[in-house]
């Protein structure tokens, strides 16, 4: 087995251009000055959380391998489409079986970082809470598929994640949506569903990598939407105070 084989990106080009494309936008609202409070409100500098975005683009192409399953017929070389996403199927050659694996930018960069914010924001209670929402709702939707592993619709962990944070947290609710949105997707798809890889013929399973990479990366842009949100929200309550005061 070649180390080379196991690195390769998750997504078809298209598809992780999309991606990139966001990353960019990102950077060009950033250096505007029309997102530096969206950051602080996550908890990190505006360079800090464009480097992990872009670290996470850049990571998804790495695979650390950390089990071999015993597979009887492996895939190679192909692209599957689920839920109108295109993931693709390296090509391999004399392959020992399903590799399980843990993808740098999917899992990685991610878990990281949420532990980071949780300690940083002493989220605990409201963490646990938001991340056994998230990780109920993504193990109950994603689906082993053949060929690639563990797969999840690209936008239920990003409008759970929403959802969850803005519920239970207003003030912290980019920094719990980050965590539980990145913690909650790697453990309800990924983790719970270990079990369900043998006989999907994929040659890489990879935590975090295809199937579950794309809606981890939307999560931070979600974290962000929902810091510039909290800042509107914010300044209308804060001028309508004013004026309350002021009429008084």
């Amino acid at each position: 087995m070649s180390s080379s084989q196991l690195h390769y990106l998750p997504l078809s080009p298209t598809f992780f251009s999309i991606l990139v494309g966001m990353f960019v936008l990102l950077v060009l609202l950033t250096q505007l000055g029309l997102l530096r409070y969206a950051y602080i409100r996550i908890g990190i500098s505006s360079r800090a959380a464009l480097l992990l975005l872009f670290g996470s683009l850049i990571g998804s192409y790495v695979n650390i391998p950390v089990a071999e399953l015993a597979e009887q017929q492996i895939m190679s070389g192909r692209e599957i489409t689920y839920f109108g996403i295109h993931y693709v199927v390296p090509v391999v050659v004399d392959w020992p079986g399903t590799v399980l694996a843990v993808n740098v930018g999917g899992a990685l960069i991610p878990g990281l970082m949420s532990i980071y914010l949780l300690v940083k924001n002493r989220l605990w209670g409201t963490g646990l809470l938001a991340t056994a929402c998230v990780t109920m709702v993504c193990h109950l939707l994603a689906n082993p598929v053949p060929g690639v592993g563990i797969a999840l619709p690209v936008f239920v962990p990003a409008l759970t994640t929403a959802i969850v944070a803005l519920l239970l947290s207003g003030r912290h609710a980019a920094p719990l949506a980050y965590i539980s949105g990145s913690l909650g997707t790697l453990i309800g798809a990924d983790l719970l569903n270990l079990s369900k890889l043998q006989g999907l013929g994929a040659p890489i399973a990879s935590i975090g990598g295809a199937g579950t990479f794309d809606g981890v990366f939307l999560i931070g842009i979600v974290a962000v939407l929902i810091a510039s949100i909290s800042r509107r929200t914010n300044g209308v309550s804060s001028a309508s105070e004013t004026q309350a005061t002021t009429f008084r």
